[in-house]
């Protein structure tokens, strides 16, 4: 049996035909394989990549010590556990787990919840308390200086400074904002400056209330267990699978009370308690918010706050799209987006959203000519824009556009980009010939389609299956002579945590090579302006270039890990 590639891979001949049947069953198998792989919904957390623990890690050893940071990567590795569970494995006293766990909960980097064990006689059970630690909320803590940013864009100084009060201390209440913006003030202007200020946070989404402290997860009942089967096919959205997504959601506060800013004052004649609302707030919402919060126990003085990491990621992932479109296609195509993305920003309720819209085309256009970039376009330029993006288009001219498609085009020019430096411009033809098919393909083929001479096309394909960035299938064809024949192919599934891995990995090296640059000239930086002259001014400057240039690369790195990670 022979094989004859032609010089388009998806073209259809004799020999394609033949293969075809087989490719096919090749690709469900592997398919089949990679569902065996997956962990069942309702199981233990799926826990990060190695290096992706390793970073964490190290993020809360520099911000924390040492003995916090084994704590939570004793988390980290094993999953949730109790109390008395972390002082057997970590082998330190019952006190210290305890501080450490109350340093994490602090700074949102751990979770605790109560699980019910089934008892062992008379169907009795027992409650247990467990901690698990949140990969993201360690994660995010690298990119406080991004939010701050953020913050600084839109709103005033005292904002800024209030938000780094957050950041900092990780939840605090409003008693204790107070506390720290009294310093030098009078008692009523500090506190009526911080309830506005941390009233403009809250309704610019920036800040949100905390979650439950302690949210019961209950077992999965069979009922559920079979409801959950029967929706795992279906178009309606499943309920969350893991352990660590049931914590979330069970410990998320009701949207209807996340960014309330209801608070409670005294006034200095009486001592009666008054309410205190800002903009924004109804009167019927603000009864029910103070209802509410006589129910939970608690005033609005007493109320935990902290930063709403979603509202960023959000606007993050919004600028991502808008920039890689604008990199693709042109600088109106990435305005009417951006037009998109802000007028529907509203109406998602979470991160990866797939789609943005509907919306019509005089909406877009209202928004579109509130920057000074769109005041220029046409309402044909505006259509003609969105055609270019492939906005689905509705009956009564309406646009929606799909967000996943964007993130994914940009994750896959950020992995080509890394082959085109690591393996050479050929080894880039390959792969994105490989990627765009999403198909297996045979040697030969990827040979004469990409242009490259077969015998370095072998090598350079052996390459890429080696460091993990291709999939092989070997198929042996009996005949007259026996003759072994390989394809190839790109499989995001499996390529994608080890592109992500990879990141993490560098990022962590990027770290450590700062922390190693800021121990090494640690006197020099102790050392007062006026005396640093001559030699060590250009080792102060030397210091000062080094740890810009790998900052600026930690940061551009990170950008690429949300992408991958988070968007």
């Amino acid at each position: 049996m022979s094989f004859r590639p032609s010089c388009d891979p998806l073209a259809s001949s004799s020999s394609s035909n033949t293969w075809s049947p087989l490719v096919q069953r090749l690709e469900q198998e592997q398919e089949q394989r990679q569902r065996q792989q997956q962990p069942r919904g309702g199981g233990t957390m799926v826990p990060p990549s190695q290096y992706g623990i390793k970073y964490a890690v190290h993020i809360i050893s520099s911000h924390f010590g040492d003995l916090v940071a084994k704590v939570c990567e004793c988390l980290l590795r094993r999953g949730p556990l109790t109390h008395r569970n972390i002082v057997r494995f970590m082998e330190i006293s019952a006190s210290q787990v305890k501080n450490c766990l109350l340093v994490l909960i602090q700074q949102n980097c751990v979770q605790a919840f109560s699980v019910e064990h089934p008892g062992g006689d008379e169907d009795e059970s027992r409650r247990s308390t467990e901690y698990m630690a949140v990969f993201d909320n360690i994660i995010h803590r690298m990119r406080f200086p991004k939010f701050v940013a953020v913050v600084s864009q839109e709103l005033d100084k005292e904002c800024v400074e209030l938000f780094q009060g957050l950041l900092q201390h990780g939840r605090l209440t409003l008693e204790k904002m107070i506390d720290r913006a009294k310093s030098g003030q009078e008692d009523c202007p500090a506190q009526d400056a911080t309830r506005e200020t941390l009233s403009k946070l809250i309704n610019a989404r920036f800040v949100e209330r905390c979650p439950d402290p302690e949210p019961h997860l209950s077992p999965p009942s069979e009922e559920e267990g079979r409801a959950r089967k029967r929706t795992k096919f279906s178009k309606v959205a499943a309920e969350p699978q893991t352990i660590e997504e049931r914590v979330l959601a069970a410990a998320a506060p009701m949207e209807a009370k996340r960014f309330l800013t209801i608070f409670h004052t005294t006034t200095e004649e009486d001592g009666q308690k008054t309410e205190c609302s800002f903009p924004g707030v109804g009167e019927k919402r603000k009864c029910d918010a103070l209802e509410s919060d006589k129910e939970l126990g608690s005033d609005g003085s007493q109320v935990l706050w902290r930063v709403n990491v979603q509202e960023f990621m959000h606007r993050f992932r919004h600028k991502a799209c808008v920039e890689n479109v604008r990199e693709r296609l042109d600088g109106g195509a990435a305005v009417a987006l951006n037009a998109m993305l802000e007028t529907s920003r509203s109406m998602e309720k979470k991160v990866k959203t797939d789609n943005a819209g509907p919306l019509t085309i005089n909406t877009i256009y209202e928004e579109v000519m509130k920057g000074e970039a769109g005041r220029a376009m046409t309402l044909d330029h505006l259509r003609a824009s969105l055609v270019m993006l492939g906005c689905e288009r509705g009956t009564d001219e309406s646009y929606q556009i799909d967000l996943k498609n964007i993130i994914e085009l940009a994750q896959n020019e950020e992995v080509e980009s890394v082959v085109l430096k690591r393996y050479g411009r050929e080894a880039y033809r390959i792969f994105r010939l490989l990627s765009k098919a999403n198909r297996l393909i045979e040697t030969d083929k990827i040979s004469s389609t990409a242009f490259v001479d077969k015998t370095e096309t072998s090598k350079i394909l052996f390459r890429l299956w080696k460091d993990e960035f291709l999939h092989m299938e070997k198929v042996v064809v009996t005949g007259p002579r026996q003759t072994q024949f390989l394809l190839w192919k790109v499989n995001k599934s499996t390529l994608w945590p080890h592109v992500l891995d990879e990141m993490y990995h560098a990022a962590l090296n990027l770290n450590l090579r700062v922390a190693y640059e800021l121990e090494k000239e640690n006197e020099l930086l102790n050392l007062p302006i006026e005396k640093r002259s001559g030699p060590l001014e250009k080792r102060y400057n030397r210091l000062r270039t080094v740890r810009l240039l790998l900052e600026s690369s930690l940061m551009k790195l990170d950008d690429a890990i949300m992408l991958f990670h988070d968007f």
